[in-house]
């Protein structure tokens, strides 16, 4: 072993300067000129004191260079070097001794420090050299040594014993030493490992436990607790209810009443219709079966969802009625039918039908008005399909598809035969199957007026409409309704040996009530009329030439379209 000296130039370490030795440089190239043993026995490590500086976190500061013979932390000569000369030129003089392990690289320390087993206390060296300015490392090809505890020194007591026991160059700025790494055997790396896995556990495991606890307070929140909530209850009842309710209506009406569905060449449908008797006829309005024409499809489907296939058996236009038979139904149940004269303003109904192919929807209210004068249909432009009626009206909510359905009173029997709405979107009356909603405008053909036309459909096939003989004025704008000039095919306005020839009236005449009901246009005279039976006896009050005058007549026959 040579005299420890550098033999080559020497690498920079970096350093810090410390509160102890302000100033201090790094050295260069520093060599001591001549060893000088220590006379002084190792003293004993206080367990507490100020801590040397550490030299890891401060950039290099220069310093004077230490006098030959002098160690640059205390007055006491330095001795020579014991060891061979380090091959890498670490600063300061090479890697210590085997009796001086490099201390390893620690996490910072308490401020007050980490107290120093007993059983890990240094044990006293023989001597000892001062250190120099600079720690090395250990290089890698250096067999790991035991771990001695090292001691915080204060900064001015002389220490001849192991310096590299007071050396922290990790350490904090005046913090006191503390053990130095992890126990023997095992290695820092490893440590860090494993504090970094359980961080990680810790981690995962508090993400799972906010999950949990908020799944947990999710379900309290939703459900108001962790036990389980039963609501209370009414009991389970019989389903009874009062024959005059809307329900028990419902309930009586319903298996008598049937969805339409018509389909022809051109066009389909759907309508309501019900049932009359025993043999399958079935009631409904023209214009739903209309579009099967001569050689269309008439399905009926009963509210249990049984279909059968049905025929027409006659229809008329001016009233809006037909009459359909299904063949081979068995169980089936007729509707009982009303007498509409009976009929009261307020009176509440029902009405049931399959509003936009809907079946079986059942709706309420109030009978509105009655004998109300409406015209519908006319979609043709001739004339020929537009019906008269006097009506009944009600709020009961009908839409598309109610169309032929019954309007039954409180008893359940029916006094009206759902035909038409008034529309909001049209303004032109009564919209028979138009797709605009209810507005609570509703119209149903009287009962009294249906079961005549029905009876006539299916006993002839054809309904008779009463008639007094005259061609009306249908341009007039004034008040009541008048006779025209000329007829058709350019003949007399009023029929020769007719009804109202023989009452006396006259071309020109405006008549402006019937039975004592006032009329105010063409219109309104033939729904009155219409109300009536072939046959009946009318008493007619008319204005000619500016004087009032009553006649009486019997109303003809003509056959229906």
């Amino acid at each position: 072993m040579d005299d420890g000296k550098p033999t080559g130039p020497q690498a920079k370490w970096w350093s810090r300067p410390t509160a102890a030795r302000p100033g201090r440089d790094e050295p260069q190239d520093a060599q001591p000129e001549s060893p000088a043993p220590t006379d002084h026995p190792p003293a004993p490590a206080p367990a507490e004191g100020p801590r040397p500086t550490d030299t890891a976190a401060h950039p290099a500061a220069p310093a004077p260079t230490p006098a030959p013979g002098q160690d640059p932390h205390s007055s006491l000569p330095t001795g020579p070097p014991l060891h061979e000369p380090d091959a890498y030129s670490t600063p300061p003089y090479g890697g210590p001794g085997p009796w001086a392990p490099a201390p390893p690289v620690q996490r910072p320390t308490p401020a007050h420090g980490t107290p120093v087993p007993p059983q890990a206390a240094p044990a006293p060296q023989p001597q000892a050299t001062a250190p120099q300015p600079q720690a090395t490392s250990v290089p890698p090809q250096a067999a790991p040594l035991p771990q001695p505890q090292a001691a915080s020194i204060p900064p001015q007591a002389p220490q001849p014993s192991s310096q590299w026991l007071q050396y922290d160059p990790w350490g904090a700025p005046g913090q006191p030493l503390t053990q130095v790494g992890p126990p023997a055997g095992r290695e820092p790396g490893r440590r860090k490992n494993r504090r970094g896995g359980a961080f990680a556990g810790m981690l995962l495991l508090a993400l799972v436990a906010s999950g949990i606890g908020g799944g947990v307070g999710a379900y309290v929140e939703r459900t108001g607790g962790l036990t389980t909530v039963e609501l209370p209850q009414a009991s389970h009842g019989n389903g009874d209810r009062a024959p005059e309710s809307v329900a028990g209506i419902a309930a009586s009406a319903l298996p008598s009443v049937v969805t339409l569905h018509v389909s022809g060449t051109a066009e389909s449908g759907t309508g309501t219709g019900f049932v009359l008797d025993g043999r399958g006829h079935i009631l409904t309005n023209n214009h739903v079966v209309a579009p099967a024409g001569s050689s269309g499809d008439i399905t009926v489907t009963f509210s249990t969802g049984e279909t059968a296939a049905a025929e027409l058996v006659g229809k008329d236009s001016g009233y809006d009625l037909a009459v359909v038979r299904v063949k081979g139904v068995l169980g089936l149940k007729p509707l009982p039918l009303g007498n509409s004269d009976n009929v009261q303003v307020g009176d509440p109904v029902v009405a049931i039908g399959a509003p936009f192919d809907l079946s079986n929807t059942v709706t309420s209210g109030i009978i509105s008005a009655k004998q109300r004068p409406i015209t519908a249909g006319g979609e043709k432009g001739d004339g020929s399909d537009i019906s008269y009626v006097d009506a009944l009206q009600t709020d009961a909510p009908i839409n598309p598809g109610n169309s032929g359905g019954p309007l039954v009173d409180t008893q359940a029997h029916v006094i009206g035969i759902n035909s038409a709405i008034r529309a909001a979107d049209s303004g032109r009356g009564a919209e028979r199957g138009g797709q605009s909603g209810s507005i609570g405008l509703g119209f149903a053909i009287p009962i009294n007026q249906g079961k005549r036309v029905a009876e006539e459909l299916i006993n002839t096939g054809k309904a008779t409409h009463p008639v007094i003989g005259v061609t009306l004025d249908m341009k007039f704008t004034g008040d009541g309704a008048k006779v025209g000039t000329k007829g058709a095919g350019d003949g007399p306005a009023v029929t020769k040996d007719g009804p109202a020839a023989k009452a006396g009236i006259r071309s020109g005449d405006v008549i402006t009530e019937v039975q004592g009901q006032r009329v105010h246009s063409g219109e309104e005279l033939i729904v009155k009329i219409r109300a009536h039976r072939p046959g009946d006896r009318l008493e007619l009050r008319l204005t000619r030439g500016g004087k009032e005058m009553s006649v009486t007549l019997t109303l003809g026959s003509a056959s229906g379209t």
